[in-house]
Order: structure tokens, then sequence, then C-alpha cells
């Protein structure tokens, strides 16, 4: 056998062990299961474990921008106009949130931890100094007593309107920013609280907010089943809310939006309880998007998350007391935080009922800008980057008893949003894009076999080829030596005289060979005899 040969049956031998082995591969699986084991099992939160301590103090900045609604117009309001307001900011704030305290429960399936959060502001970030800023806003600590005397007799509620009014207090305030952010000393609330040690003479949309936390959180850490990974198992010890009128409202449901499990697809839906809004909110795939290089899933609050009753029977439950709701868009959340009949949507009263974004002028309501959305890397159900946008809202309506609200048409009057963003930072990326790679060429490494398989196939073919092409000119050159030996003279061939002359006697000696004349080649006849 020759070399030649032997190579073709060698190729040919590992095409079709790597071709069978490949697709056999590709048919089972194996690497996609391998992989798909591995990561279930990796999000199990271990001391040891990477993804525990970006857990425990997430990398990536987080940013909290506020902005604020300026009231324009307040006296055509209080009159029974419409309002007018002009969006003043961002006031841009750095957002610490480690936990700490963080304990292993149950045999390591259950996590608890606090999140406290501290803000820093970011000048460069910001339109302002919040410091230096007014904004002309609703007195919130008024509306809130007045809402408060709303249930009680008509005789105190003018008692009450009469002594609010030898104080100077207004519907509306004129404060800095950082005043309504983080809090100051309210003359209303200062004399309540001589009454009432109680309540706090400080108001602040974020006071005692800043180096707080929103409450104790036990987690499940995946350890029992990989779908698990990061949902709230009970907040403050509860494991539902009782502020609803349903029971389906009150679940806490999902995680607190900084972890998902792995695996994610495209067709199920994602479960984040949030505290601020006392209850849990859904997300649905939007659209496929890339982020620092990162193929990602995002998910966004579908048209339902707020929609009225009516269209969406889910959402009766919302409406405390049963019965008494809002339109779409708005959710009514004074029944945990207890004060102010405040009212969260989203900024600008996107996916809201037109009426509300029509009682205010000067609001335009967009996605790009107004939207919440988390962009999720589908493999490892890390969050890449997130964008929450909420708009805080309060009633405000005719109360008896209190002249300054005599013309007031009842409106939801915004009062400020908070754009809450987050983007895994470069070195974060550079490592997931390092991962991902990895495991995408470890799940398809059977159909690398495949392909090798199919290049050594096509060699196989080159080389069958070649090796029968040579053969072919083998047996040519063969026919043509094998022609040209039969055609060969022999030294006893004679050949035909051309010559016309009659013979003639030798004149040679008797011991030279006669001779013919000319010849012509080719021509043999048959030989002379002596």
């Amino acid at each position: 056998m020759t070399r030649r040969s032997c190579a073709i049956y060698a190729t040919g031998i590992v095409c079709a062990h790597l071709l069978i082995v490949g697709i056999a591969l590709v048919v089972a699986q194996v690497f996609q299961t391998m992989i798909h084991s591995r990561l279930k099992k990796e999000i199990t939160l271990t001391e040891k474990s990477q993804m525990f301590e970006a857990w425990k103090n997430p990398p990536p900045p987080v940013y909290m921008e506020y902005y604020f609604f300026n009231v324009t117009n307040p006296d055509v309001f209080l009159a029974g106009g419409k309002a007018a307001v002009k969006q003043i900011g961002p006031y841009t704030y750095r957002e610490y949130r480690p936990r700490v305290n963080v304990t292993f429960l149950e045999n390591g399936t259950k996590l608890y931890a606090l999140n406290p959060k501290t803000f820093v502001f970011v000048p460069e970030k910001s339109a302002g100094n919040p410091e230096v800023d007014i904004v002309r806003t609703v007195n919130i600590p008024f509306v809130a007593i007045m809402s408060e005397l709303n249930s009680y007799s008509f005789f105190l509620r003018t008692l009450v309107s009469m002594y609010i009014n030898s104080l100077g207090v207004e519907v509306f305030m004129s404060r800095t920013v950082h005043e309504v952010l983080w809090g100051f000393k309210d003359p209303l609330l200062t004399k309540v609280h001589s009454m009432k040690p109680e309540v706090d003479e400080y108001f602040g949309l974020m006071w005692k907010k800043n180096g707080t936390h929103e409450g104790e959180f036990v987690f499940h850490t995946g350890e029992e089943n990989y779908l698990d990974y990061g949902k709230i198992d009970t907040w403050n010890g509860m494991r539902e809310m009782s502020w609803w009128s349903s029971n389906q409202s009150n679940m806490i449901n999902g995680t607190d939006g900084a972890v998902f499990h792995p695996l994610i697809n495209r067709n199920e839906l994602l479960y984040i309880f949030a505290a601020d809004l006392c209850r849990s909110i859904h997300l649905a795939y939007v659209e496929d998007v890339e982020v620092k290089g990162i193929q990602a899933y995002r998910f966004a609050p579908p048209n339902d998350v707020l929609m009225n009753p009516k269209e969406n029977p889910s959402n009766a439950g919302f409406c405390v007391p049963a019965g008494d709701c809002l339109g779409t868009g708005v959710l009514k959340v004074s029944v945990c935080r207890e004060g102010a009949p405040i009212v969260v949507s989203f900024p600008h009263f996107y996916q809201a009922d037109p009426k509300y974004i029509n009682a205010i002028e000067g609001l335009s309501p967009n996605k790009e800008e107004h939207e919440t959305y988390l962009d999720l890397q589908p493999t490892t159900g890390v969050p890449i980057r997130a964008c929450k946008r909420a708009q805080l809202n309060i009633i405000l309506k005719r109360i008896q008893g209190f002249p300054k609200t005599k013309f007031i048409n009842e409106t939801i009057f915004p009062i400020m949003f908070v754009n809450e963003t987050a983007t895994v930072d470069d070195d974060s990326a550079s490592q997931m894009r390092t991962m991902l790679l990895i495991v995408t060429l470890v799940s398809n490494f059977p159909l690398l076999i495949v392909g090798m398989g199919i290049i050594l196939l096509l060699v196989l073919v080159v080389l069958f080829c070649r090796n029968r092409q040579k053969k072919n000119e083998v047996k040519r050159i063969d026919f043509t030596e094998a022609f040209h030996s039969f055609t060969t003279v022999k030294d006893d061939t004679a050949y035909t005289q051309v010559s016309d002359k009659p013979d003639e006697p030798s004149q040679t000696p008797a011991s030279q060979p006669t001779r013919n004349g000319s010849y012509i080649a080719m021509s043999p006849v048959e030989a002379q005899k002596c």
C-alpha cells in the first residue's frame, strides 16, 4: 500500500469518527446540558463566590437623578384654572448600596441582609446647585394635615384652618431643592409635634433615607432551585402584605431587582418587589439590545401593570377601599405611607390616562425618557443596565372647612420624578464578555467537531480525486510506452529501395555486407534470400 493510500484511509477514518461523535453530541446536547447545570450550581451564594461578593457590593455605579416640577401659576390653579409646571433638573446623586449583616439561614438555602443606601451629590452630572436653586411646589405637610382632618367635623376643620392661616401657611411653598429633598423644619409640623411628639417636625421627600435601609430582607439563595435565586422570602418578617384589598395584590413576588435567575428566556415574566411602591410589579420582554458588546434582553413593565381594573381586573386589589379606584397609569400608595394622599406613576404620566396629562400644562411623556426597563444578560441573569423611573404625585382637591381649596379642581399634581440608572462598569463588562466567550465555545464544541469532520471530508474527496487522476495518468503512460515498444524497428528489418537504377554488381569485397541504396523509413519488406 502506497503512502498516498495510507493518507486517504487515515483521513477517512478520522473524518468518520469526528462526524459520528460530533453529530451524536449535538443531538444529545451534552455540552449545553453541562453548561446549564454548571450555571445552575454556581449561582449558589457562597463566601468564595465572586458573584456573591458582587451581590454584596455591586460594582456598577448607581445614580439618582431628581427632576422637579416648578409651579409657574399657583394663583391660577387655586382660582380653578389649569396648573402649569416647568421641569427643572436633574440633581444627581451617586447611590451606594452595600448589603450588610449578611447571614446564611437554613443550611445556606436562605440569606438575611440589610441594604442601607447612602447618597452623595455629583455636581458635574447636575443642572444646578440644590442648595441654591428654588422650587415652588405643593406644600405637602399642609395637604397631609387637611387630608387627615377630612374625616373630622366641619367645625374642627374650620378652627384648624383659621389657625393655619394665622401662621401664614399656603397650599404652595417655595423652598430650595435640597430642603424639599433632604428635609427642613416645617413650621406647621412643629406646632403639631408640640401636641403629638410622635409626629416629626421635619419634612423632606428623602428625609431620614440617607444612610438607612428599606427593611429587613430574607432572600432565597437558589440552593434548592436555581429559579428561586434572589427571590424574596420575607420582607420585614412578612411573606405577604396586608394593605391592599386582595390576596394577589398583597403577595411579595420576585427579587429586589438586583439579581435574577440564570438562563432567562424571552417568554417569561420577571417579577420585582418595589418596597417604595409597596407592591410587586412584573416585567415583560421587549427586544434584544447590546450593552458594551454584551447581548442582552430588555424587559419593561407592560401597559397592564398600572391599568384601570375595568380593563385589567387583576388590579382591582390595589383599590383601597375596595372599589375606590383611580384611572390607568396611577397608583395610590398612601395606604402604606401614612400622611398625604400620595400617588405614584411613571414620569410625566407616561402610559397613563390622557386626562391626567391634560390636567397639567407642561407635561410631555415619551418612551425614551420616561420608560422603566432592565437589560439582562440572559445566560447569567445579571442586569447590565437598568433605568427605574417613577414619579411622585399628590391629590389636590376641595376640602370643606379650608377656604384656600374652595375653587380647586381635583387634580393628581406632579411633585417630582426620579431616574435611577446603573450600567455595568468596563472591568465587569470585560470579564463578562470573556466568560460568555468561554461558555459559547464550550457549548458549541460539538459543532466545532462536526465542522472539522466536514473539512476532513472535503480533504478526503480532494485526495481521492487526485489519486484517481494519478492512476489514470500512470495507465496512459504505460499504454504509450507499450505502443512505442511495439513500433520500435528491430535490427533485421528490410526496407524497399527507392532508386530507379538497375542493380549493379557490387563493388565491395565479398566480405562486406551488401547495402541497399536509398530507403523509406517504416516500410518493412520481406528480407531477400541469399
